[in-house]
């Protein structure tokens, strides 16, 4: 069994904004060390540098290979017609097709969809997955849509990117603000408009309601991923997953899941915030009943005075709505951010009383908060190991629709955790070698892989 070495504040970790790598001068990067785009591409560059990576593979990887923005009239439901912006970004296909999800999200930044593509470039990597990096998106509100509209929009962006995937090229797959309708509609814009086959439409998008090609297991495979991590990863620091006491920001698709799946397993929940609110109960709240309420309400504020709390059996009469603060201080073993990107900065992490952060969302930390995380001895399983979960499920899906088999959920979740599995003791393995943190060792491991490849293909011409 591998050993995870004791951390110090000298462990190499997240790149100091003041660094500033000569790739980015090279490139002509912005100086802006806030820009998530530039954040990621440092720690990749950082973890490059300590493999010893060639520069030409560097410079391929700090920049996406193609950047599609497009723009497209919607006819919304009083007739008028508003002009929406949408992205598709294709980092790296050295491995495979691009494969990313899409959002739906009015704060849709070009940047942030390059920075989201370069994670899926290192997740398939580290997962060893053969498919590349993407990533793509609308800047769009979809609870300010009705359900027709947000089919339209949907459907007008599929046509605006229509010649820029494929079942064989980039392969869309639901994020946040996107679920399997939308890939429905995806599906059938493309097969009617872009296809003479009728396999098409099933494999140019993954994440689709199981009717029409999805897999079983992927709505939950982000959640079920990241606690297959923490269940390979958390016993060999003596932190058993069986009494495991935990928190979650965000209870969306991945906090949900993973609440549940964590409760299953003998964890408990202890706070819980999102959007609408925060709870706190120190004997356990109800992962089952919070996601049933969560569900039907649209975030989890006012379940502690619910029925469902007070019939769930596990705490409900003691589930307090909290403050913010309170929540980030709530001493538990594992805080697990799933929401969005960048939520945690400082002075979160100076907050958190947690022996580890498990991040079930796409950057989540800032570079910042990593270095108080790191001086203040809390380990991070980085997002790139722990996230991998729904890109892995839809490789699943996409192997399905491709050799037209339907496998049963007990097989994708016994595949899935072997994926998780091998991905987590490659981490454990390279934090060994070179002895740094886990989100290094995550980056390393991955460009060991990528870096293979580059030296046996070569670069054309």
């Amino acid at each position: 069994m591998t050993t995870i070495a004791t951390q110090t504040e000298s462990t190499p970790g997240a790149v100091d904004s003041e660094q500033r790598n000569p790739v980015f001068d090279e490139l002509g990067f912005p100086k802006d060390p806030n820009n998530l785009y530039t954040q990621t591409v440092g720690s990749m560059l950082h973890a490059a540098d300590m493999v010893d990576l060639q520069h030409r593979v560097k410079i391929i990887l700090a920049q996406p290979k193609n950047e599609i923005m497009v723009h497209f009239p919607v006819r919304l439901d009083d007739g008028h017609h508003h002009l929406f912006k949408g992205y598709r970004v294709q980092h790296n296909n050295a491995l495979g097709p691009f494969k990313g999800g899409l959002r739906f999200h009015p704060d849709v930044h070009l940047d942030d969809v390059k920075a989201l593509a370069l994670l899926m470039t290192m997740k398939c990597s580290l997962a060893r997955l053969p498919l590349g990096g993407g990533k793509g998106g609308i800047k769009v509100d979809p609870h300010k849509l009705s359900p027709d509209e947000m089919e339209r929009v949907t459907r007008r962006f599929t046509s605006a990117i229509m010649n820029d995937i494929g079942p064989d090229y980039d392969i869309p797959a639901p994020d946040v603000g996107t679920s399997a309708q939308h890939m429905a509609w995806i599906a059938d814009t493309y097969q009617m408009s872009n296809s003479k086959s009728a396999y098409d439409g099933m494999r140019v998008v993954t994440g689709k309601p199981v009717e029409v090609g999805g897999s079983l297991g992927r709505e939950k495979a982000t959640g079920q991923g990241v606690a297959d991590v923490m269940a390979e990863i958390l016993p060999q620091i003596k932190i058993p997953i069986e009494g495991l006491r935990f928190s979650v920001l965000g209870f969306g698709n991945v906090g949900s899941w993973l609440a549940r799946i964590l409760q299953d397993m003998g964890a408990t929940l202890i706070a819980v915030m999102d959007h609408s609110g925060a709870l706190r109960c120190d004997t356990g709240i109800d992962a089952h009943a919070l996601s049933e309420y969560s569900y039907e309400h649209y975030g989890i504020a006012g379940f502690e005075k619910s029925k469902a709390a007070t019939d769930s059996g596990r705490g409900g009469k003691g589930a307090d709505a909290i403050s913010k603060e309170d929540f980030y201080s709530t001493p538990v073993d594992a805080f697990v951010p799933a929401a969005l990107e960048q939520m945690i900065g400082p002075q979160e992490a100076e907050m958190l009383q947690c022996r580890v952060v498990a991040e079930g969302a796409n950057a989540p930390c800032t570079p910042a908060a990593d270095r108080v995380l790191q001086r203040r001895g809390i380990e991070v399983l980085p997002a790139i190991l722990c996230n991998a979960g729904g890109v892995t499920v839809s490789y699943f899906e996409w192997v399905q629709n491709k050799a037209c088999q339907i496998w049963d959920e007990e097989t994708v979740d016994r595949e899935l955790n072997k994926v998780m599995c091998m991905s987590a003791r490659r981490t454990l393995l390279a934090r060994q070698r070179y002895e740094c943190d886990m989100r290094t060792a995550a980056y390393l491991a991955a460009l060991e892989h990528i870096g293979k490849v580059y030296k046996t293909r070569g670069i054309f011409p």
